[in-house]
């Protein structure tokens, strides 16, 4: 009699878990479910639901973040300094997602939930161009102040970090009158000539 050996066939695949798709799995994880929720949920195993997270690129929370932002009051306390951060400094959402420890969606989420509305990038950088334009010209205000006051170019240089050029630059555009070269004091007002 002859034996022959039988290879056992794999079971067949579930065909509700392959329907269970890593992006699915990641939108469910990111608006606050658990590895253990979506392993309820899905019939997969604990191992499977992380690889099919992992595939997805989903960023892993720690338990603490999981509380904090299920937490109704403490989300919706995030969700308002996000969007302050946002509207009132310019924020962009990757600001945003590393100020929160979330993700890029899930701060884009939380944005919205406070009733913020995202911008274009475009729109970040004017409203970063504008700051800057901003702080610029309070810095050259000060630099012409001090000037006018008998500071030296070199001198509002050196306390500043700045190069000497940059300061005449700065000087120029506050609409600073210079001083003729090698004369230190205060500015002289011009003589009237009758």
């Amino acid at each position: 009699m002859e034996l022959r050996r039988v290879t056992p066939q794999p079971p067949p695949a579930d065909a509700e878990s392959q329907s269970i798709t890593p992006e699915g799995l990641r939108e469910q994880y990111e608006s606050g479910a658990t590895v253990a929720e979506l392993v309820a949920t899905s019939g997969l195993s604990y191992g499977t639901v992380l690889n099919r997270l992992r595939e997805a690129g989903t960023v892993m929370r720690t338990s603490w973040q999981t509380r904090r932002m299920r937490d109704g009051q403490a989300r919706r306390n995030l969700a308002a300094r996000l969007r302050r951060l946002y509207e009132q400094q310019g924020a962009t959402l990757t600001e945003l997602a590393t100020a929160a420890s979330v993700t890029r969606r899930a701060a884009r989420r939380l944005l919205i939930e406070a009733g913020g509305t995202p911008r274009t990038a475009q729109q970040t950088l004017r409203i970063r161009s504008a700051a800057n334009a901003a702080r610029r010209m309070k810095l050259a205000l000060s630099l012409r102040a001090r000037y006018e006051a008998g500071a030296t170019v070199p001198d509002l240089a050196e306390e500043c970090s700045y190069s000497v050029a940059t300061v005449y630059r700065l000087l120029h555009q506050a609409g600073t009158r210079m001083r003729p070269k090698h004369s230190h004091g205060p500015a002289r007002t011009p003589r009237k000539r009758s």
